[in-house]
């Protein structure tokens, strides 16, 4: 069975779906691809379907992440029974993701960015700013993919 990871921002276009391709290319690198799943989800409705926004997608492209297989979608109760691992992106996705918990939910929720080593907790939301806030988005879950699949790594070992 291979460890299930599910990134969660709000709207599923811009924060988690970075993290999902970042984490995804960085699995495949490691030649995990087999013993990790990563998904991503919003805790709103609003972008169900759509593609990443193209900023997201077009500074992620810049890194060499390929977001556009992507599409998204709303977290799901089931998710609490399918994942080992849902990790949002903000205090207010994590409050959310908390009252959805199923009872018998005994994975890991939590903070994506307690896995890096920025110092901060949350990943800010970009989409209402300008081009460097995708920039600090990168930067961010880039380090706290790292840092994730350091963690996985010895958990698989």
């Amino acid at each position: 069975m291979p460890v299930k990871i599910l990134f969660v921002c709000l709207g599923n276009i811009c924060r988690s779906p970075t993290a999902h391709g970042i984490f995804e290319s960085m699995v495949a690198e490691s030649g995990l691809q087999d013993m990790i799943f990563v998904d991503s989800a919003g805790t709103g409705d609003w972008h169900i379907g759509k593609s990443p926004d193209p900023r997201a997608s077009g500074a992620a492209l810049s890194r060499n992440h390929d977001l556009s297989h992507l599409r998204a979608r709303q977290v799901r109760p089931e998710d609490f029974q399918e994942f080992d691992y849902i990790l949002a992106m903000d205090n207010q996705n994590l409050w959310d993701l908390q009252a959805l918990a199923l009872p018998e939910f005994n994975g890991h929720l939590g903070l994506f960015l307690d896995f890096g080593t920025s110092g901060l907790q949350e990943v800010p939301d970009p989409y209402s700013g300008g081009e460097e806030g995708f920039e600090l988005v990168l930067d961010l879950v880039e380090n706290a993919s790292r840092g994730l699949l350091d963690h996985l790594r010895d958990q698989l070992n």
